[in-house]
């Protein structure tokens, strides 16, 4: 069995920051595993998070917050002096740099601008220009760069002179430009060391290099290394300057990151939450969701109160109204992920609410039929009753053709309300064919209900 200390080690971190031993408590998580050190660290008190964070060096405070999911880091950020934040700031990486102080509240923010170096402020001022899912805001300005015209001695000279600027980076390949900035070559830092000294390093550097724009996707990203085994590849703009390199873990995260997103919002979860948030704040966020949710219930359910009479002489239906609606459910959110994924890709723009719905009324015409046609045969097998089976059947084609026309469209046209398509298939789409399936099979069976009782 684990000891107390490997069960909780919050409890060995909270004992150490009560003895005032700041020197021991870095030297204990240093002990721990990555996923311990996230576990204890959210499990302290804020004003032991806050101590703690205060008390290590800037670069043992910034690797902390980054092994904690970020909504807890922002926080923790937000809580501690503006001067102690932008210390811990300018020792991250450049896009996590642009990341945290993106998210803080717009006066703190401006705050540690003002206290980061004028190097480091102006990289989070480029990086916070472009979207999180693309080359420019993944990328990192850590990365060694040389003129064109260096000779190795030069640039041998200028890698001793920068030991601690460099010390940090992931050095394999330096980046050669020319005048103007603009990427000319890679150079292997092999090639570099076994040179000789006098030797131009333009001579030197591979010219047949990769590189991506900086408002490449994060899904071409994918691609990218998915063809390449490349650890980094160099980000250029319009006119070829190089602006940064973008790593494949980078997109690895941001990938993982996004689909967790997704995720999250059509569970109903809109903003990120944790259980060690406070109870009310999580309460709220959760209560704003579900009040919309149990309203547009009440219009669905509604619909059945106008056919109770139809419900009173025809027990039957009940058994399908909830196979109906879970089917549809079903085939409308298969397209909602299917638009999704074309939105992410690129290969449907939002405007093209015609061709996709076109497309969609294809496949749930076949898949509509198919369906309507199985569960026709079910209500007939139990009852023997054909126009039980009519209805049920007409209901499930037609509420399928319904659900997969809004569940491809939903995501282009919230796309183009500058709203978030991940919600499209949350309570919008599920209510909305809900009341259609119960309308459609309660309409249908008063119609045909002296064939039905």
């Amino acid at each position: 069995m684990l000891d107390v200390e490997q069960e909780r080690p919050w409890k060995k971190l909270e004992q150490l920051i009560a003895d005032d031993d700041i020197t021991q408590v870095a030297a204990y998580l240093e002990t721990l595993p990555d996923d311990q050190v996230s576990l204890a660290l959210s499990r302290l008190d804020e004003d032991d998070q806050a101590l703690l964070l205060t008390n290590l060096v800037p670069e043992e405070a910034a690797e902390l917050l980054r092994q904690m999911p970020e909504v807890l880091a922002i926080e923790l950020l937000e809580d501690l002096p503006s001067n102690t934040a932008a210390a811990i700031v300018e020792a991250m990486p450049s896009d996590e740099q642009a990341d945290y102080v993106g998210e803080l509240e717009p006066e703190q923010a401006q705050q540690i601008m003002l206290l980061l170096d004028d190097t480091t402020a102006e990289s989070v001022r480029e990086l916070s220009e472009y979207d999180d899912d693309e080359a420019g805001g993944l990328m990192i300005k850590e990365y060694v760069v040389f003129p064109s015209q260096f000779t190795v001695s030069d640039a041998v000279s200028n890698l001793r002179g920068n030991v601690e600027k460099y010390r940090y980076f992931e050095v394999q390949y330096a980046y050669v430009v020319d005048s103007a900035g603009v990427l000319v070559g890679v150079l292997r830092l092999r090639d570099l060391l076994l040179a000789r000294t006098d030797q131009r390093i333009d001579r030197l550097m591979l010219t047949g290099f990769h590189a991506v724009n900086d408002e490449t996707s994060v899904y071409e990203l994918r691609d990218f290394f998915e063809r390449n085994s490349f650890l980094g590849v160099p980000v250029t703009d319009a006119n070829g300057v190089m602006l940064g390199v973008v790593r494949r873990s980078s997109v690895e995260e941001a990938l993982a990151d996004q689909n967790a997103d997704d995720y999250r919002k059509a569970q109903g979860i809109i903003q990120e939450e944790l259980r060690t948030m406070p109870v009310v704040t999580r309460s709220r966020r959760r209560l704003a969701w579900l009040s919309v949710n149990i309203l547009l219930n009440v219009l669905a359910a509604s619909v059945i109160a106008l056919y109770q009479d139809t419900l009173a002489q025809v027990i039957a239906l009940t058994v399908f109204l909830p196979i109906i609606s879970d089917m549809s459910g079903c085939s409308g959110n298969q397209a909602v992920a299917v638009s999704m994924r074309e939105l992410s890709l690129g290969v449907v723009r939002p405007t093209e609410v015609a061709r996709v719905w076109m497309k969609e009324v294809s496949v749930g015409l076949i898949n509509g039929l198919a369906l309507g046609i199985m569960i026709a045969v079910v209500a007939y097998m139990w009852k023997g009753n054909p126009y039980l089976g009519l209805v049920v059947g007409s209901a499930m084609t037609i509420n399928t053709l319904i659900a997969v026309s809004l569940g491809g469209t939903l995501p282009l046209i919230m796309r183009r309300l500058q709203l978030d398509p991940a919600l499209a298939s949350g309570p919008i789409l599920t209510t909305v064919t809900d009341m259609f399936g119960f309308m459609l099979i309660l309409s249908l069976a008063t119609y045909w209900l002296p064939n039905l009782i």
